[in-house]
């Protein structure tokens, strides 16, 4: 507990820049995985408008710092090859 108010205050902030980021970590996560299971099922359709809505959730994520770019760029490129793999078959 802290003992300063400017500390305490700092706290609070955390706990809530927490709850953001868990909250936009979990959207993301739920993006990437109705794309897989779009590509699971099958539908090209369905899953080239999961893909987009995927890329765009993750670009969101670098920006508001929730992921590295680094990481971000390697998710969009296997979720690409992904793609690519099921265009193909």
């Amino acid at each position: 507990m802290p003992n300063i108010k400017s500390a305490a205050k700092r706290v609070d902030i955390i706990r809530t820049k927490t709850l953001r980021n868990a909250r936009l970590k979990s959207a993301l996560r739920t993006t990437i995985r109705r794309f897989d299971e779009a590509v699971s099922g099958g539908n090209q359709d369905e899953a080239k408008a999961r893909l987009r809505s995927a890329l765009v959730a993750i670009d969101k994520a670098v920006t508001k710092g929730i992921l590295h770019k680094n990481t971000a760029a390697r998710k969009k490129s296997r979720l690409s090859l992904r793609m690519n793999k099921t265009a193909q078959s």
